[in-house]
């Protein structure tokens, strides 16, 4: 089984993880009434696939709070009941749902709001302590943070947690986070089309996780969707367009410039009888030896086929370095035009 490291914890996870965004169904919010979460879900079907994921050696399930407001994590609680030692679990914090009206309603990073969001989250997920528990606002002022991982620390002090990171983008807070001593990975943005050498030299530097979110581009690097094939559903949140860090997705239309991006580098990415997603993740895997992607789901099928990319592994050096070399001339040529 191909595995990986969690940062300097040494805990041996799997090479790919489970995001469950999609499985905690529908949320809004509050103000806009827009939506955040990926359309309506079958919760046997999402207990099924968590299950087919740990059939198949994946043993890290990341989810947030407010992923469907606090339901992501009553699924993956109630597919783990008999099951939680076999698991790295881990969410996040920071952003304000309610869990009956199914708004969001923005955000607390209080110590007081994370010991009761940490207690909340313990009883959802039916588990006594979460091995990875996450900050989820990227872009939460550096002055401020202090206290956040001050209040981390009480909660592994507690055993409440056993280790902690930051979901972000931003590399001076991945530095400063760093700087404690139960953080232990950083997730963050990274696919075949954003790619981020910053953070990964942060992880690399720091021996931390690089917990990859948005490994397929929201679906876009399955190769499932074009202008002609679309998201329909308007409870999904790629058919908004009100957001800027959604750059994959616009009106649920794929982004004309990757859809160009990924004919340039398909017959690459499918090389060796790979899928466009296993493609996808073993680029992944080769960027770094500290990415961990983490793909969403919402079917059996989906788990399957990212689980078979583990049996393929890394791309080589070649095939990376051919991808880069397509995407330049593809670069070039678009400006040209």
């Amino acid at each position: 089984m191909f595995k990986r490291t969690l940062g300097r914890s040494g805990i041996e996870v799997s090479a790919l993880g489970i995001g469950c965004w999609a499985i905690g169904g529908p949320w809004f919010d509050e103000e806009t009434g827009k939506p955040f979460g990926w359309g309506e879900t079958d919760d046997r079907e999402s207990v099924a696939a968590i299950h087919c994921a740990l059939d198949n050696g994946i043993n890290l399930i990341d989810t947030a709070d407010n992923y469907g407001a606090g339901h992501s994590e009553r699924v993956i609680g109630q597919a783990l009941q008999g099951r939680r030692d076999k698991v790295v679990l881990a969410t996040k914090f920071g952003y304000v749902t309610n869990e009956e009206t199914k708004m969001a309603a923005g955000y607390n990073a209080s110590r007081t709001y994370i010991k009761s969001a940490c207690e909340a989250s313990l009883r959802r997920l039916g588990t006594d302590y979460i091995d990875l528990y996450q900050f989820h606002l990227g872009d939460y002022p550096e002055r401020l943070a202090p206290e956040v991982m001050g209040a981390l620390e009480e909660l592994v002090t507690e055993g409440k947690i056993r280790f902690f990171g930051w979901s972000t983008d931003m590399t001076d807070r991945a530095e400063l986070f760093a700087l404690s001593k139960h953080c232990m990975a950083i997730q963050h943005n990274l696919n075949v089309f954003l790619d981020n050498a910053a953070m990964l030299d942060v992880c690399e530097r720091n021996r931390l996780a690089s917990i990859n979110r948005g490994p397929l581009a929201m679906g876009l690097l399955t190769g499932k969707y074009s202008e002609a094939v679309y998201v329909h559903d308007p409870k999904d949140i790629r058919r908004r367009s009100d957001l800027e860090w959604l750059t994959y997705f616009k009106d649920g239309i794929p982004s004309p410039e990757m859809t160009a991006q990924l004919r340039a580098i398909r017959e690459v990415l499918t090389s060796g009888g790979r899928s466009l997603a296993q493609g996808a993740l073993a680029w992944l895997w080769a960027r770094s030896d500290v990415t961990i992607p983490i793909p969403g789901f919402r079917t059996v099928k989906h788990v399957t086929e990212n689980a078979k990319a583990m049996s393929f592994g890394p791309l080589t050096v070649a095939e990376m370095r051919q991808i880069d070399q397509l995407l330049a001339v593809h670069e070039v040529f678009r400006n040209r035009i």
